[in-house]
């Protein structure tokens, strides 16, 4: 592959500049710096070492109602069935930690809304796939001055494909795994991933050592107990499972761990030490629409069309108006008994949607063995 991607391709001379991979792999990391992301590398299109890992996750039931795992478990397993002839991977890292209010400070006020920190700003989806698609077309216009004579082709993922994104960033050098399974740098987690795929012979670079020694701060914080040991979780104990990807009721048992969180969870970020080292992410991710510590009874209130359009552009989008509710309401019921908390709740008992309706019931219920400070609108 790299003799025939070395050749210009007019007759069967060989090419004056055979193409130096080393340099198109140094220029795609430079390139990829100018694009605002935190840091590029490259790992080789295979992923033999982790595939059992996941069918074991898979095996266990680990993954719980998200059946697109299991479904594509092939595809995330063969890079090659997603992009014929891969060979290397870029693998990108872009921040998010928001300028916002102070995440421990709104987790400790049970009236206001915790919303996880990588969605109070705009879908990353977008922002992360429109700049690989730049660095792509770099690449492919660059293709003649980096002696890039045969075709090649790229695909371009931003959690959109069923891809082991932390696994390549492993692979490439840009992060390790976390006792959390996120992947996690000196500057902490805040971060999303991408990659390309490509055909191109690149130079993959070497991993880097896991950093976590001997702390499990994250085990020990999580709310739910969903780290069950080391570098495994249990999707079904996951509070950014149970509120973003769950489609239905939401376990009773696990319904008074959630506190105040309405959309996905932080806690085994929250206390990484490595996070201390965290800077403001990209501006891109500024928090929308006061998410950072909104009241929970005032998000409540907004109806589907009000839902719609003030996350419009938001990941948050996608659980639909009915689960925005369903978390909410659980929230509310866990909240300090006022005046506000349950008039807020009297507002849906009859709403039209019957999973709405029962864990409005369940919050009441919850209310009514709790004192409440009727002088308390807050």
């Amino acid at each position: 592959m790299h003799e025939r991607n070395s050749q210009t391709g007019a007759g069967d001379s060989p090419a004056a500049n055979p193409t130096d991979y080393a340099e198109v792999s140094s220029r795609i990391k430079d390139w990829g710096q100018e694009l605002g992301f935190a840091s590029i590398g490259i790992a080789r299109a295979d992923v033999s070492a982790a595939a059992p890992w996941l069918m074991r996750w898979l095996e266990l039931g680990r993954h719980g109602e998200m059946d697109y795992m299991a479904k594509h478990a092939s595809l995330r397993a063969a890079p090659q069935q997603l992009l014929p002839g891969a060979l290397s991977v870029i693998s990108v890292r872009l921040s998010y930690w928001p300028d916002a209010a102070d995440a421990k400070q709104v987790l400790g006020d049970s009236q206001l809304a915790y919303v996880s920190r990588y969605a109070l700003g705009r879908d990353y989806h977008k922002t992360v796939r429109q700049r690989l698609q730049k660095l792509a077309d770099r690449l492919r216009r660059e293709a003649g001055a980096l002696a890039l004579a045969e075709p090649f082709a790229c695909r371009v993922f931003s959690d959109s494909a069923p891809v082991l994104e932390s696994e390549f960033a492993c692979q490439s050098g840009i992060a390790w795994r976390g006792k959390h399974t996120l992947s996690l740098t000196r500057g902490g987690s805040w971060h999303f991933l991408g990659e390309i795929y490509t055909t191109l012979p690149l130079v993959p670079d070497t991993p880097i050592g896991d950093h976590c020694g001997s702390c499990r701060r994250c085990l020990d914080a999580c709310p739910t107990g969903a780290i069950v040991a080391p570098y495994e979780v249990d999707a079904r104990l996951c509070i950014s499972y149970l509120t973003i990807e769950l489609q239905g009721a939401i376990p009773i048992a696990l319904r008074p761990l959630i506190g105040n969180r309405i959309y996905g969870c932080d806690d085994c970020q929250l206390c990484c030490p490595w996070n201390r080292f965290a800077g403001i992410g990209d501006p891109d991710f500024a928090v929308r629409q006061g998410l950072d510590a909104s009241p929970l009874s005032a998000l409540f209130a907004w109806s589907e069309e009000q839902f719609k359009e003030r996350l419009a552009g938001s990941p948050i989008r996608r659980i639909g108006h009915q689960r925005w509710l369903r978390n909410i309401a659980v929230a509310l019921g866990n909240a300090k008994s006022s005046a506000a908390v349950l008039a807020a709740l009297s507002t849906r008992q009859n709403d039209p949607s019957a999973l709405v309706r029962e864990h409005v019931a369940w919050a009441l219920a919850q209310h009514a063995g709790k004192p409440c400070d009727l002088g308390d609108s807050a």
